[in-house]
């Protein structure tokens, strides 16, 4: 496959040494002769070697490449409605068969390297002793042999040479060798070759339906340039090689098609839908062409349901005595996402005006990760956050001050500026938070875990700007601060008498950064008592 040239030439030329006889005067050869003849049979049996070798290398090869895509088909014809089990079950047999052909296919190359390098000497020591046999053959070609001399010492010594070569080279091959096969992927490339190739699935409408048709691709990005080259011809169909001009690309939603690892791309010529072998191929592809996620609509439609109204407060708690029942050492609550589709299907069932809130969730097969996520997208829909546009500036300067305590007086007074129903919302959901944290050594969801997932979450700015994103760490203080100090600051507003402490002026310049909460040494709260809430 590599060298088809060289395979046969060596099977051309093994074929003409075995028909090749020297003819001997008398019926006792001497040893002259006989050195001729071994010489001949030597070289004749290296060119036989070197072509079985070769012809066995490739066999090898090509029956674990058979092997490995035979497994991807049916892999690739893989329903997404199955069970996850099965999935991942099947995702792990693919992997193990994927590494065995990248193996081989690292052992192939080495092998044809090393039958490449080996015939340099191999080849032409033998024909180096046939000279010299018929150059020693009699008297007569002294002087002969006497001229050949320079020119056989300096081939000994190349050949020498290349020999040595060759052995000291061995062991850096195969060391090269074995880090390859542990890093065998499809990798995005630069410069003048294609950003991205590999094999690809195309959805082809034929006239008795749809197929999935096996291509090899390659996208070259600086021209927008998807080159799509069939690999198995189908019958009565005549396939020829597509160049098409990329537009867009944007990653299939899950619930859309049947396959999976799916995504389309808009061309100039016509749209395509497209399957990758992995989940991994095809976030490399949606990389290379600068792939988008697609577009989900809100499920809360109306401007009411996205208030703080009695329906909001109802599904806030319903969620946070779910995860408090059944969630609390889960690893990774509130940071692992649920499924979209999930969460939309949740929160449409719970906020239709038709029957609102009639939802019971433990009637339902909703697991953790979709609870949390729909009680996240709840908070972040509000129509204004929750620690409100007004308060967001005051409370980011807080955060901003060196001064502990006087983060904590500050943060303290500033809760009780909000809105009486905010508030009441805020310390319902940080108590829920504190009891979450008094877990953290089984859920692994510390203080500063929750600060920025929740920061974002309760506080933005009104205008999105640049300096607005720079303190959204600012935030994730903020959020640590009513963690940390729940019941100092939820236990009722600080004294009036008593003005908030003001941040000392600083003398020296700063020679370090502000010292953070989340840079503290994580500390272990006693759990709170969950609140008891109406079950339906």
């Amino acid at each position: 496959m590599l060298f088809p040239e060289y395979s046969l030439g060596v099977q051309k030329f093994s074929q003409t040494l075995q028909s090749f006889q020297f003819d001997f005067i008398g019926d006792t050869l001497t040893d002259d002769e006989i050195n001729i003849g071994e010489s001949t049979a030597a070289l004749n049996l290296i060119g036989v070697v070197l072509s079985v070798s070769i012809s066995f290398i490739r066999k090898k090869f090509e029956k674990e490449s058979e092997k490995y895509y035979s497994q991807l088909d049916k892999h690739m014809n893989l329903s997404s409605k199955k069970k996850e089990t099965q999935l991942q079950e099947a995702d792990g047999l693919l992997d193990k068969e994927r590494q065995a052909f990248y193996e081989s296919s690292v052992e192939y190359v080495y092998q044809i390297q090393q039958v490449q390098d080996r015939k340099k000497f191999d080849v032409v020591e033998p024909v180096l002793a046939f000279l010299q046999s018929i150059l020693t053959l009699n008297n007569l070609t002294v002087e002969m042999t006497q001229d050949f001399l320079p020119y056989k010492q300096e081939l000994q010594l190349s050949l020498q040479n290349t020999r040595n070569h060759f052995e000291s080279t061995r062991e850096e091959m195969e060391e090269l060798m074995k880090r390859m096969k542990g890093s065998a992927q499809i990798c995005i490339r630069h410069s003048q070759q294609a950003t991205m190739e590999g094999y690809i699935y195309v959805q082809e409408k034929w006239a008795l339906g749809v197929t999935w048709v096996k291509y090899y691709c390659k996208y070259f990005k600086d021209n927008k340039l998807f080159i799509m080259m069939p690999v198995e011809q189908k019958t009565g169909a005549r396939q020829t090689t597509a160049q098409l001009t990329l537009k867009s690309c944007i990653r299939r939603k899950t619930d859309s098609t049947d396959k999976r690892f799916c995504f389309d791309i808009e061309t100039n010529e016509s749209p395509v839908l497209l399957q990758a072998i992995s989940e991994v191929n095809r976030k490399q592809w949606m990389e290379a062409m600068d792939g988008k996620e697609p577009i989900y609509h809100s499920p809360i439609q109306k401007q009411a349901e996205m208030d703080l109204n009695d329906i909001g407060f109802k599904f806030v708690r319903k969620c946070i005595n779910f995860v408090e029942t059944k969630g609390l050492t889960q690893e990774g609550v509130y940071r692992t996402v649920g499924s979209n589709i999930q969460v939309q299907k949740l929160l449409n069932a719970f906020f239709d005006p038709k029957c609102a809130a009639d939802v019971d969730f433990n009637s339902t097969d909703m697991d953790i990760k979709t609870i949390t996520s729909a009680l996240k997208f709840y908070l972040r829909s509000l129509s204004e956050p929750l620690m409100t546009y007004s308060l967001h500036g005051e409370l980011i300067l807080a955060a901003k001050s060196e001064n502990l305590d006087y983060r904590l007086g500050a943060v303290h007074s500033l809760v009780y500026k909000l809105p009486e129903r905010n508030r009441e919302m805020l310390e319902l959901l940080i108590k829920h938070l504190v009891s979450v944290c008094s877990h953290s050594s089984e859920n692994l969801m510390t203080v500063s875990n929750m600060g920025v997932i929740f920061g974002p979450t309760l506080m933005r700015a009104e205008e999105e700007t640049v300096a607005a994103m720079l303190d959204i760490k600012f935030q994730n203080i903020v959020m640590e601060i009513l963690i940390e100090d729940y019941c100092k600051i939820f236990k009722g507003p600080p004294e009036e008498t008593i003005p908030p402490p003001i941040p000392p002026p600083r003398v020296t310049p700063r020679r370090r950064q502000p010292i953070t909460i989340s840079k503290r040494p994580p500390r272990l709260y006693p759990g709170l008592q969950p609140p008891v809430f109406e079950r339906k």
